[in-house]
């Protein structure tokens, strides 16, 4: 096993707490598991909360040792180890809140994402000086040298969409977030002119919610859904004016896929939602 650290990823929590569930699932105590492994009650414990790494041929022997016969959950599992190299986000630990950190890290690992906002644009289709109006707005107020920590860790993360086999992005956006004129004019006809250029790309798809559109649920935050290698690892990030959330309960994750599929399912198609944008900016 690797050595402890005292600041674990977003993934290897992750890992831990899939690894509590499949123990719990099977009426096992830590100490019962530990001794079984060959390890200690601690060791378990600390493997769970994310403290300790763990090989893919140990997490196939906590799985037969709690009896799961899922094996493409399994290998999903495994294949969330062994990540030694400390990602780019890593040099911002000191810079920026834990929580913006963990959302870069799950970005980079997620085979697809799905987002929705109803007033701004979404962090990964924004230009920089409608981020830097963003974050100005930001209560309380930030200084100067960290609002331009947060631009840069924000152009950064966007760089996901343009990796050699890129995520499959959809942001579903109400008219509402098109029509706020965060930076003025010219930031706002810019940043509407980039959200049509990046839905152009292959990967990326955004569709609009009019305002003469169907009532939907959820509309006072956006949600971020990240997805792992199967279902159950998807993970949703919960996105409010006070501070981000990640959960990863099956029913919470079962809630929130629906609240996307019925705003995706009110939002016009892709080539009347870029119709819409340009309407927008010509109009500004």
């Amino acid at each position: 096993m690797a050595p402890s650290t005292p600041l674990p990823t977003a993934r290897r929590r992750r890992l831990g707490t899939e690894l509590r569930r499949l123990r719990e699932r099977a009426d096992m105590s830590a100490t019962e598991a530990g001794a079984q492994l060959g390890a200690t009650q601690s060791r378990i414990s600390n493997i769970e909360a994310g403290r300790y790494g763990v090989s893919a041929d140990r997490v196939r022997t906590l799985a037969r040792i709690y009896d799961c016969s899922d094996q493409s959950l399994v290998e999903a599992l495994a294949g969330m180890t062994g990540e030694r190299k400390r990602g780019w986000w890593e040099e911002y630990r000191e810079l920026l809140p834990a929580s913006l950190l963990d959302l870069a890290e799950v970005e980079h690992h997620a085979t697809a994402i799905r987002v929705s906002q109803v007033i701004n644009i979404p962090g990964l289709l924004q230009t920089a000086d409608y981020a830097r109006a963003i974050f100005r707005e930001a209560v309380p107020e930030l200084v100067p040298h960290e609002v331009e920590h947060r631009i840069s860790h924000r152009i950064k993360r966007q760089a996901v969409l343009y990796h050699e086999n890129p995520p499959t992005y959809t942001a579903i956006i109400h008219e509402a977030a098109l029509r706020m004129q965060f930076g003025g004019k010219a930031a706002t006809k810019s940043q509407l002119s980039h959200l049509i250029a990046m839905s152009e790309r292959e990967n990326v798809t955004v569709v609009i919610i009019p305002f003469d559109g169907t009532a939907f649920p959820s509309a006072g935050h956006g949600i971020d859904c990240f997805h792992g290698p199967i279902p159950q690892l998807d993970t949703i990030l919960l996105d409010t004016a006070h501070n981000g959330t990640f959960i990863d309960a099956a029913a919470q994750l079962d809630r929130c896929r629906l609240v996307l599929n019925r705003m995706e399912g009110v939002a016009l198609k892709p080539a009347l939602s870029r119709d819409l944008i340009h309407d927008i900016a010509e109009s500004i």
